[in-house]
């Protein structure tokens, strides 16, 4: 099954779909782990040299995306919702400082569900906007895009461990 991206007419979210290779229990552990997540979080191109997670509800993500020309993009996260191995919730913070010039990303709910069968798995991804605008510019800047190339990497290090 191909990914798919669906933008909801009803309501300012994104809806992405993608199926792994891999039972349930270890895709988790991929965003579980933040060994794991700093290897493949991201766009082609881009490093994670920073990746701290304290992984409970409340706790913080906060990340460091490096670019292909070496700029620096910190991300920071707060969980809202784990239940393994079957759904994270998080919120990322409005992001700041001038990396992110006039149009940094806004801040967005992401609604992960992992559901197995046939020994793989279907991760769905919800993004919850709270605009309309805000979806559509997240759209402009490549988040779909980058979620698809972000989940490319996943699927070559999944296969990189079995």
């Amino acid at each position: 099954m191909e990914p798919l991206v669906d933008l909801s007419p009803s309501a300012p979210t994104l809806t992405i779909t993608r199926v792994f290779a891999a039972p349930r229990a270890l895709v988790w552990k991929m965003f579980a782990d933040p060994f794991h997540l700093s290897q493949w979080w991201g766009p082609k191109g881009y490093t994670n040299p920073v990746c701290q997670l304290d992984f409970r509800v409340g706790g913080h993500w906060h990340h460091v995306m490096r670019g292909p020309d070496g700029r620096e993009y910190p991300t920071d996260s707060t969980f809202i919702e784990i239940d393994p191995p079957s759904r994270i919730v998080y919120r990322n913070a409005a992001p700041q400082g001038e990396v992110w010039g006039d149009n940094p990303p806004p801040s967005f709910v992401r609604s992960l569900t992992f559901t197995e069968a046939n020994g793989a798995t279907t991760l769905t991804l919800v993004a919850a906007f709270d605009a309309p605008e805000q979806r559509d510019a997240a759209m402009r800047r490549g988040f779909a895009q980058g979620t698809l190339e972000s989940y490319d990497r996943l699927a070559a290090h999944l296969e990189a461990l079995s």
